[in-house]
């Protein structure tokens, strides 16, 4: 019996390995800011220690729309650079990395970008000196081909739940259910923001 209870609880480990494997493999970046090039230069601080080695190479940046600005035939988007996860999406609750000017052809109304989070895929142009608030600062500057806007959405998160299998005696002494220990307490659910398309 005791071999039978080892063999249900490794057979369940590695299908438990096997589905956040298949899951984490899911996780694509969405075709607007796939861009042409498989690894699109991220690394902000790299790109301003050296602007000039990088322009006309592709870039993915995301972070928060901090100002935007409708010009003649363009909109340029100030953005508060973040990480991206493997989708491409601003890490929620990372430090700024810095802030980039991101040029976008055609109008985007500022109402439905001011304060969002994008993330943007095109050729770096160069730098260009800019401020913020009061302090001058030197903006990364990009043709964005390519962007995608953000929802940040609240989801419940439930705890673990007792395993039907791990109920009674077990020779390691571990049980669930009403025992000397009690009944198994999960604890509360847990409410967290995550950004979704």
């Amino acid at each position: 019996m005791a071999g039978l209870t080892v063999a249900v609880v490794k057979s369940r480990f590695l299908l438990a390995a096997l589905v956040s494997i298949v899951l984490s493999g899911c996780v694509t970046v969405p075709d607007a800011i796939k861009g042409t090039s498989p690894t699109p230069q991220d690394d902000l601080v790299r790109v301003m220690n050296a602007p000039q080695l990088y322009v006309g190479q592709e870039a993915r940046f995301g972070g928060k729309v901090v100002d935007i600005r409708p010009e003649q035939g363009k909109t340029r988007l100030e953005i508060a650079t973040v990480p991206l996860d493997d989708g491409a999406r601003p890490i929620l609750g990372a430090s700024s990395r810095g802030r980039i000017y991101a040029d976008i052809n055609g109008f985007l109304d500022p109402v439905d970008f001011r304060g969002q989070l994008v993330t943007v895929v095109g050729p770096i142009t160069g730098v260009e000196d800019g401020k913020v608030g009061s302090a001058t600062y030197k903006y990364m500057v990009m043709q964005a081909t390519g962007y995608k806007r953000w929802r940040v959405v609240q989801q419940v998160v439930m705890p673990p739940q007792p395993d039907p299998w791990m109920w009674g005696p077990r020779p390691w002494g571990y049980r669930y259910g009403p025992g000397p220990w009690g009944w198994y307490s999960p604890g509360p659910a847990q409410v967290q923001s995550v950004v979704t398309e």
